[in-house]
């Protein structure tokens, strides 16, 4: 639509023949626009409706031109010797249906087309002729035409200013339908008004923040900081440039609600701006410094708020604003608003569509990534099985292979020798306990990962840890001619240390198979402890293959081993470090490797010195100690008969004396007759917790220790079961000597 500002309406005298010449614009114009454009004349209007027009109207003259990208309406009112008509020339759309009201609805219904965009070159084009058309003529001749009228050389420059003005206007409107390039817009808007209005220095001020904020808002905004000149535009290179310019917060505190009065639309015009802004002497002398004499100000207001001024400065002399100069800036402003919240939206609409791309690019590439992870996840643990698969196979085979000629050898008259029985018993026991070190790892491994392990916090001392650890790997470190070697740096009062013991001969055990693993023979690998503060340090270090760089990072991965399957030359899962790093992490701990290739490798592990907070309820708490027994009696209470097979051989082979029970109902009542020293329990009997809470709970059987045998327990579960009087836990499946162990230090 078109601005329905007075811009959009010019009134006019003109002579009769430039009235025709108006009428045939028109006429050329509603041609250049296409078919579906309508050009009407009150000579084409059917003789009802020129009826129906009022007396008063019918000697109208005038000419429609309506089409989908241009409208413009010319009404003439002729003088009494039809020499001269006063015109009025109007593109605003409701002026037009304000004239179309007086004919009937269903003439002017199908009168005017549906409107689409509007074009500014017609807009342009008919301006430009118009001017042609209304341009004074000589003032020998202005007397001829209009003998009513004295027509002098201000009037002449003012209708010639006018038109100049509208044809500035249009200019803009054009451009607001070209290009939504927001600084081409301003900037031309600046020149070219600054060369209409004739006047020595145009800006724009925008500022930064903008509030809808009634109160305190003259503070808020019009404050050092606030906005700055963005546009500029000078008649000669001699005055001083204002660009970039920002306001001074003092300048501006003696005039009142200048921001509300710019919010609600007002344009002020300053003819002596020295004596309007006395009250300012900091204003006053900022006005001088940049020779501004007179100003002129329109406020550009974008959705309901103040973005900005547009500013006309008079420096070499005062200047006196005329309303119509007024009204132009303000239209001027208006136009430019519009510009503004068109070149936003078009710039959110930008934002949001590199936002949606950047998106979609970034969710391409993790899809991507989790691809190319889940193909690597799925390479890994293909060799994992690999390795698996390899790695129990070997043990099997001996196992299998050495009892069924042991068991071959039994039915035949031929048996062997007692050594070589003892050697094959040997090597059965060896690949056995292999096989249980490799689902124990695994076990172990997938426990942690699921937080289904707790920390059986004990005391122990470093010293006997670091001789434990030389003593087990004395014979494998000899077998490889490896120089094995201890570095203990703790004093005798640190010694002591809480921690799970079982858990760090785990992380020990790992970072010494690995490195009499990977060093040659004649190499060293070394053990250092020491302490810092309340952490323990313990440091292996090797002068094995070592490991690259790149593969660092691939160390702790579960499932990763850094040799290829086809071109191993060393055993393992390649679950060994990574569970090692879990095992250091549930001790709130932290692992570092430092490796060189081709020199050796050294893992450094410290863990904190565990509050006897976690110690188990079993060992803080100080139950009755009973009178060494004499006899070690055990009562082992289970339903699945080859654990129980395996475990009462162990006990008798570790001088205790077992009583196996299966019916769990009756175990309370055979246990007190009894009287053992300890009770074992298998987990997988229901009656279990109501067997261990009773035994606790009786006077006869109070002392006594109750260990549980279970496939997993978590840390919640732990604690829960605690209440029902349990001392100690195992897991499954049993190792022998562990076995034997946790039952010693149980009793």
């Amino acid at each position: 639509m078109m601005s329905t500002s007075p811009t959009s309406i010019l009134r006019r005298n003109v002579s009769s023949e430039t009235f025709e010449q108006i009428c045939s614009l028109c006429e050329q114009v509603a041609g250049m626009t296409g078919e579906e454009a309508i050009f009407l004349t009150e000579a084409a209007l059917p003789s009802a409706v020129k009826n129906s027009r009022k007396d008063s109207l019918q000697k109208q003259r005038f000419c429609l031109v309506a089409s989908p990208e241009f409208q413009v309406l010319l009404v003439g009112e002729p003088s009494n010797s039809h020499l001269s008509y006063q015109i009025q020339l109007t593109w605003d759309g409701r002026e037009i249906n304000q004239f179309l009201a007086q004919f009937p609805i269903d003439f002017t219904r199908s009168l005017l087309p549906q409107q689409r965009v509007q074009s500014g070159h017609f807009y342009s084009e008919f301006s430009l002729r118009l001017i042609n058309l209304l341009a004074p003529p000589p003032l020998e001749n202005i007397e001829n035409i209009y003998p009513q009228v004295s027509v002098c050389k201000p009037v002449e420059d003012a209708l010639e200013r006018q038109v100049v003005q509208e044809r500035l206007l249009n200019q803009v409107i054009a451009q607001l339908h070209q290009t939504l390039d927001l600084s081409v817009i301003l900037e031309t808007a600046v020149r070219e008004v600054r060369n209409c209005f004739q006047s020595d220095r145009l800006l724009i001020y925008q500022f930064q923040c903008q509030s809808n904020t009634l109160e305190n808002s003259n503070r808020n905004i019009l404050r050092s900081g606030a906005g700055k000149v963005t546009y500029e535009s000078k008649i000669d290179n001699s005055l001083s440039s204002l660009l970039n310019y920002v306001a001074e917060e003092d300048c501006f505190k003696h005039i009142p609600h200048c921001h509300q009065k710019y919010l609600n639309g007002c344009i002020v015009g300053v003819e002596d701006v020295e004596s309007a802004y006395s009250a300012s002497f900091c204003l006053v002398e900022f006005l001088r410094q940049y020779q501004i004499k007179s100003k002129l100000i329109a406020p550009i207001i974008v959705q309901d708020e103040l973005w900005g001024l547009i500013v006309v400065h008079q420096c070499f002399e005062k200047r006196q604003w005329l309303e119509r100069e007024k009204d132009f800036l303000g239209q001027i402003a208006e136009h430019l608003a519009v510009a503004i919240y068109q070149a936003q939206l078009y710039a959110a609409i930008q934002e949001q569509k590199d936002t949606f791309e950047q998106r979609v690019i970034e969710r391409t590439r993790e899809l991507r990534d989790t691809l190319l992870a889940a193909q690597a996840a799925h390479r890994s643990k293909s060799e994992f099985l690999g390795n698996v698969s390899h790695e129990l196979r070997t043990p099997l085979t001996s196992i299998i292979g050495l009892s069924g000629t042991l068991l071959h050898s039994s039915q035949k008259e031929f048996s062997l020798s007692p050594e070589k029985q003892q050697r094959y018993l040997k090597i059965i026991q060896e690949s056995g306990q292999q096989l249980l070190n490799l689902i124990n790892e695994m076990i172990d491994f997938s426990q942690i990962e699921a937080g289904k392990t707790v920390l059986n916090t004990k005391e122990i001392s470093l010293y006997k840890l670091a001789q434990k650890m030389r003593q087990v790997y004395q014979k494998e470190s000899q077998r490889k001619n490896i120089e094995l070697k201890l570095d203990f740096r703790v004093s005798v009062v640190e010694d002591n240390f809480f921690t799970d013991p079982e858990r760090l001969q785990q992380i020990l055990f790992h970072l010494f198979d690995n490195a009499i693993k990977f060093t040659a023979d004649g190499g060293i690998v070394l053990l250092r402890i020491w302490r810092e503060k309340h952490y323990a340090v313990f440091q292996v270090e090797d002068t094995g293959i070592g490991i690259s760089e790149q593969q660092l990072p691939l160390l702790f991965k579960k499932f990763q081993q850094l040799e290829k399957s086809r071109e191993r030359s060393y055993g393992g899962t390649g679950l060994g470090l990574a569970l090692t790093k879990q095992l250091v992490e549930l001790h709130q701990g932290r692992i570092e490797v430092e490796s060189t290739l081709g020199t050796g490798s050294r893992f450094t592990v410290w863990l904190p010195n565990q509050n006897q907070r976690f110690l188990k309820s079993a060992a803080l708490t100080t139950p009755e100690i009973p009178a060494f027994p004499k006899n070690k009696n055990i009562i082992l209470v289970a339903n699945d008969e080859e654990t129980a097979n395996l475990m009462c051989e162990l006990l008798t082979a570790g001088n205790y004396q077992v009583v196996w029970l299966i019916d769990g109902l009756t175990a309370i009542q055979q246990i007190e007759l009894l009287q053992p020293n300890a009770v074992i329990i298998d987990c997988d009997l229901p009656e279990v917790y109501i067997i261990s809470q009773s035994l606790k709970r009786s006077p006869m059987t109070r002392s006594l220790k109750i260990l549980l045998l279970s496939q997993q327990i978590s840390a919640k579960d732990w604690q829960a079961i605690q209440q029902y009087g349990i001392d100690d836990y195992l897991l499954k499946p049993i190792e022998p000597n562990h076995f034997l162990q946790r039952v010693n230090a149980l009793l």
